[in-house]
């Protein structure tokens, strides 16, 4: 059997509203910075409870053996699924990781990461989602599960 190269088709277009207002993520805004930035990740793809990001290898995301870190791939795995969460709702929720499993499965020496997310099992506050790691020539090396908890649409203002 032919593994599958991407995920991306098993999941539903943005409408034009949701991809626009997801469109400026990871995007830095004047002198505002978030931590993704400062690794370089960027998104490559959104659908709706689906995201594709990549992280550039860089050497300073090396630890000092020559591998990459393995806080830069697990920040990649948390990072990936905040799109793949959002992108279903059409306002703007508050949500927040509140469990992740990182698998380490091989050393990544200088090459970008692509990680693909998806949304596996939404409650009304609870998300369960599934990331997996790849180098850019396709060797997987990590997997992780996340469980993030969503709050509540704001409250219009009169």
């Amino acid at each position: 059997m032919m593994r599958r190269t991407w995920r991306a088709e098993d999941f539903d277009l943005l409408s034009p509203s949701v991809a626009k207002r997801w469109s400026p993520f990871l995007e830095e805004e004047g002198d505002r910075r978030w931590f993704p930035n400062l690794l370089g990740i960027h998104v490559e793809e959104l659908r709706r409870d689906y995201a594709r990001l990549r992280m550039p290898w860089r050497e300073d995301l090396n630890q000092a053996s020559g591998m990459m870190h393995g806080g830069a791939i697990a920040t990649l795995i948390d990072t990936t699924v905040v799109p793949a969460i959002g992108t279903a709702y059409q306002d703007d929720r508050p949500f927040s990781t509140i469990e992740i499993s990182v698998r380490y499965i091989q050393p990544v020496r200088q090459e970008d990461l692509v990680a693909e997310g998806w949304v596996t099992r939404r409650g009304k506050r609870v998300v369960f989602c599934e990331v997996e790691v790849r180098t850019a020539s396709g060797v997987t090396v990590a997997t992780g599960d996340l469980i993030y908890l969503v709050g509540s649409a704001p409250v219009a203002e009169d």
